[in-house]
């Protein structure tokens, strides 16, 4: 198409999703596609490309809306199939944490150690949360985060490693080359949601996602789409922070489908395992350094620091030391293990995660990812 019926087809586009609550009208499953394709290509106009999305969102995007979009993502991903059988894709949330510690990081290297090749993916920082991420976290304690699709395959493959980790740079380029428009938006679009689907490597035989929500109407939607993207089975956890590794001190959900089944609401009650924690996840240490990154909203804690300390707190807890952070990776590695059915009781889970990190092997398996 040429610029100037990209622009055209743009134009109708958003007279069409941008005129109010009451007067917008919905986009099929293909022309959201093609909307979203232009953005990814570079050949939609950035301000149409902005209003696209923002419009989206205060719409409120439908089922066939994020189908659409999803299948845009998809087309301009670069996905591999290892040789690997099953793979399991963690995606915390892109825009990371900042009320505590992310645990969430060292659990492939858990679930490594317990026979299941394990990838995490993420990006450097993305706004408006502009939290610590999995690339900082793990980049802070020497492992490549500079792995293409196709490199983090071997690793996966690779029998003293079984986990790796993909920057969204190299799974979706053209994704990830729309950080600064979205910065400059604001609000979460839709690519918030979608961008977790996004799976760098295959398995052989099967693929599974396991990610987390905060918001109680988007498991449905994960579903449909986790379905939509090829995945053998979903996790989808109500965790801290909208990420993997639910609350350590209140009962909290899970939903999940496995294979062509129905999805299931589970309730997962962290003192059925034997943890008992003061706080819901791994805390901040004190006088941790604030920065403003003058976007309105105000000092936030630095996120690199939040990366550094959390890199420091599990590398510990894989050496077996007590504390929420190894509750975290105990409680992390169960629900998953569970999940995928290589144990039957979150309790049986629990003991295996917790043999991991007693005996050292997943901190061997973190070791063998160090550059």
């Amino acid at each position: 198409m040429t610029k100037a019926s990209v622009e055209l087809e743009m134009r109708s586009y958003l007279q069409r999703i941008a005129t109010g609550p009451e007067l917008s009208k919905d986009l099929t499953e293909e022309e959201t596609r093609r909307a979203v394709s232009a953005i990814l290509d570079g050949t939609a106009d950035e301000v149409h490309s902005a209003i696209f999305l923002i419009a989206l969102r205060m719409k409120r995007e439908t089922n066939a809306e994020n189908r659409g979009g999803l299948r845009a993502l998809l087309d301009h991903s670069i996905q591999v199939t290892s040789h690997i059988n099953d793979v399991v894709h963690i995606a915390d949330p892109f825009n990371g944490f900042t009320r505590g510690l992310p645990a969430a990081p060292f659990l492939p290297s858990v679930l490594a150690a317990c026979g299941i090749a394990t990838l995490s993916s993420g990006a450097e920082s993305v706004g408006p949360k502009y939290g610590a991420t999995h690339r900082q976290v793990l980049r802070a304690i020497g492992v490549n985060v500079e792995l293409l699709p196709a490199s983090a395959a071997r690793q996966l493959e690779a029998p003293r490693c079984g986990w790796a980790y993909v920057d969204q740079r190299y799974t979706c380029p053209g994704l990830h080359a729309l950080i600064e428009l979205r910065t400059r938006i604001v609000k979460r679009p839709m690519l918030t949601t979608l961008e977790v689907l996004l799976a760098p490597v295959l398995g052989q035989d099967a693929t599974h996602l396991v990610t987390g929500y905060v918001h109680k109407s988007y498991p449905p939607v994960y579903s449909m789409l986790a379905r939509q993207a090829g995945y053998a089975s979903a996790a989808i956890v109500r965790g801290v922070e909208g990420g993997v590794i639910a609350s350590l001190n209140q009962t909290s959900r899970l939903v999940r489908f496995c294979n062509s089944g129905d999805d299931e609401a589970v309730r997962l009650d962290p003192f059925e395992i034997g943890l008992e924690s003061a706080g819901r996840a791994v805390p901040l240490p004190d006088n941790l350094p604030s920065v403003d990154l003058n976007d309105g909203i105000g000092p936030r804690v630095d996120a690199g620091a939040v990366a550094l300390a959390a890199a420091a707190a599990g590398q510990n807890a894989l050496r077996g030391q007590p504390g929420p952070m190894y509750d975290s990776l105990v409680y992390g590695g169960a629900v998953i293990l569970w999940h995928l059915g290589h144990v039957s009781t979150l309790q049986e889970g629990a003991a295996a995660a917790r043999q991991t990190l007693d005996s050292g092997e997943a901190l061997r398996r973190l070791e063998a990812a160090q550059q």
